[in-house]
């Protein structure tokens, strides 16, 4: 008993004051991509380098990227040796809309909270079926950390549940293969309404590097209406946990 007791003292408190307090990110930790004005050879590179076709050049020939479809490799970054694209060190990276994924240069519009009846519903007390539609387990693994003690999403009121029947909403992994699009489907009839539908990762949200692909659905946008998108491949626990915090009003 007193060596259990004296190293918990030892471990102190090691829940995060997130979001008082700023994450701790890895070294290598790529954020929010940052648009700048290549030239127009360096314009052309730059797209032919991404792997998913997330870049693209506008009628003014400006650089457009999807985060939606970004996989968030870097590809772009070395090819232009960060003068076109470079990946900041910005964790908030959730939209309400599918359209604010699409960067442009001027600064994203990150998730808004749900409307006033919404959160007397679920502001204090969400609960989540998760579905991995087809995902690769990334994203998942990611879903899964943040019921650690590091992260401890249940401090606010979020909680993962095992019956559809018993959610509030689905959280959604994977770019919904044709396999998963009917399970997909019941699950969601399964939830009470109201609900919600929170996509995480590029896959559930475009397909991913899936996209396209005979077998896959390109995400769950397909078959249902997200309230929430959160990008990355996969996306950061705190790029998860800061999404659900500013659907529900708490960022």
């Amino acid at each position: 008993m007193w060596r259990i007791l004296t190293a918990r003292i030892k471990q102190k408190y090691r829940t995060y004051n997130y979001p008082r307090q700023k994450p701790a990110l890895p070294e290598r930790f790529r954020g929010r991509p940052v648009i700048a004005a290549p030239s127009a050879n360096d314009s052309g590179q730059i797209i032919q380098s991404c792997p998913t076709g997330a870049l693209s050049a506008g009628n003014d020939r400006k650089l457009r990227l999807d985060m939606g479809l970004c996989i968030f490799c870097g590809q772009c970054e070395q090819a232009c040796n960060g003068s076109g694209v470079k990946f900041s060190r910005e964790h908030a990276l959730a939209t309400r809309q599918r359209e604010d994924l699409v960067l442009t240069g001027q600064e994203q519009k990150l998730a808004e909270a749900l409307d006033k009846k919404a959160l007397q519903l679920f502001g204090h007390s969400l609960k989540l079926r998760q579905v991995s539609a087809g995902g690769c387990n990334a994203c998942e693994a990611d879903v899964n950390v943040l019921n650690t003690l590091v992260f401890d999403l249940g401090r606010f009121g979020i909680q993962f549940v095992a019956s559809p029947r018993h959610a509030d909403g689905l959280l959604i992994t994977g770019p919904v293969t044709r396999n998963m699009a009917l399970a997909l489907q019941k699950t969601y009839t399964a939830v009470p309404k109201p609900k919600i539908v929170i996509a995480v990762g590029a896959c559930a949200i475009s397909g991913g590097i899936y996209a396209g692909h005979d077998e896959t659905c390109n995400g769950a946008g397909s078959l249902l209406k997200a309230d929430l998108f959160i990008p990355g491949c996969p996306p950061h626990p705190w790029t998860i946990m800061d999404g659900l915090l500013r659907l529900l009003g708490r960022i």
